[in-house]
């Protein structure tokens, strides 16, 4: 059994508990968020498309404002108590939505389903994202290169899973019983997250031999330390975390154009909204499945073999490939087909890949500048996508002008994604002996 575990998933026998537990956590994760995601796009969509590019701007806002307090959690908490705060202010906010539908049905309107979208938008991004700088914590970067695409599994089973156990639960028991169950989802989440710290390996005996591929000993009651805004700092100071911002600017710039184009291509269709759901679920069950056999049997194999820095480039290669077809073909079987390569890689490959990056810079870092970077970061390249995607359909030009931008985009994409890949490997040998920890021990390396 063992054997073919190696074989197959990569994954080593004195491993198997940790990754059980880490799958488990980001499917608690994202039927949590999956459970939700329906009503939110239903919501938002009241105000019209271009309503919701201005709804990107307001959720870019709100996410540079969370930042500081997170900041201040996790510079004053251990660890796993930060991490339960999170959650714990989501699911209390969860709450607080539940009784307003339920006791006062009548205020739910465009702007109510407006603020929902806004605050859902945050809620993706962090819950999310301390999810991943947990693993970055825990996994070594080795560690990372091989489980990370398996542990992924977990959440695409949690994306299936939640949508399917809401058809199931909202026409018999209505839609406000979703954020009740999506609460108790993020409970079992935190359970997770404090079973997998469990698992944390002790600190090596004094001259005890070091193994450089383990992961770092953690004590669960320090507390990393720091200011608030030292995310925000270290991201400018740094020109590793900056190729990562940048990383995930025109990541998500080149989601936004994939989005709206969906949206324009599906609306031109007709208003029947059974035509429309049908087409965006057929979208989805496409993407989960491929997504599925790429994390299960593919992804680990592609780190390992290829190297982050490759893996990471497949995405844009993906998206240059995909958006010149689109423009060529212009056709809704074609932006199916590119939607759900898009997605597939994206979840699949490049997300565990980019997680990696995060395995050799300090603590700190690990979820003070993820946390500036994966929320107002990315959501600042939301706005300029959806400015720009807006700004080019209002001069007319299309699919074509949108490749005109994407494709040039994306091949400055992959150049960045080497450059990351290469980066990361000469901050390796830089990294500090596993029992060390606490903030500011990996800093210097990773800054320079």
């Amino acid at each position: 059994m063992t054997d073919r575990l190696k074989q197959y998933f990569n994954v080593r026998r004195d491993e198997l508990l940790s990754v059980i537990l880490a799958g488990l956590f980001f499917f608690c994760v994202l039927t949590a968020l999956m459970l939700l995601r329906p009503a939110r796009e239903a919501l938002g969509l009241q105000g019209g498309i271009e309503a919701v590019r201005w709804l990107f701007v307001g959720t870019a806002f709100i996410t540079l404002l969370v930042n500081p307090l997170f900041g201040v959690l996790v510079s004053r908490l251990p660890r796993l108590y930060f991490i339960t705060a999170t959650y714990a202010f989501f699911g209390l906010s969860l709450i607080g939505f539940y009784f307003l539908m339920v006791a006062t049905p009548d205020v739910i309107g465009v702007t109510t389903g407006q603020v929902f979208y806004v605050w859902f938008s945050v809620f993706n991004l962090f819950v999310t994202m301390v999810f991943w700088a947990l693993m970055a914590d825990r996994f070594s970067l080795e560690q990372g290169k091989r489980l990370f695409g398996m542990i992924a599994v977990g959440g695409t089973c949690g994306a299936i899973f939640g949508p399917w156990l809401a058809s199931l639960l909202a026409e018999p028991f209505g839609t406000p019983v979703l954020l009740l169950v999506s609460t108790a989802f993020l409970g079992l989440a935190v359970a997770m997250a404090w079973a997998l710290a469990m698992q944390q390996p002790e600190k090596p005996q004094p001259g005890a031999e070091l193994d450089p591929d383990a992961p770092p000993a953690v004590d669960e009651h320090a507390v990393i330390g720091g200011s608030a805004w030292a995310g925000f700092k270290a991201v400018f100071q740094s020109r590793y975390l900056m190729g990562i911002a940048a990383y995930a600017v025109i990541l998500a710039i080149m989601a936004t154009f994939l989005y709206f184009t969906r949206l324009q291509m599906v609306a031109a269709l007709g208003d029947d909204m059974d035509y429309r759901t049908t087409i965006f679920a057929r979208i989805d069950v496409i993407t989960q499945v491929a997504t599925l056999i790429l994390q299960a049997f593919i992804a680990g194999h592609l780190m390992r073999r290829l190297g982050v820095h490759i893996t990471l480039m497949l995405l844009p290669l993906t998206a240059a490939l995909g958006f010149i077809g689109l423009a060529l073909v212009a056709s809704l079987a074609a932006l199916i087909i590119f939607e759900a390569c898009f997605r597939a890689v994206q979840r699949a490959i490049q997300r565990p890949a980019r997680e990696t990056l995060y395995t050799v810079v300090s603590r700190e870092d690990k979820y003070k500048s993820k946390a500036f970077i994966d929320t107002f970061v990315y959501r600042g390249g939301d706005v300029v996508g959806a400015q720009v995607e807006g700004l080019l359909g209002r001069l007319g030009m299309g699919l074509a002008g949108i490749a005109s931008v994407a494709v040039p985009l994306a091949l400055v994409w992959a150049g960045l994604a080497l450059w990351l890949g290469r980066a990361q490997q000469g901050l390796v040998g830089r990294l500090p002996v596993p029992q060390q920890d606490g903030p500011g021990k990996m800093a210097a390396a990773a800054r320079r």
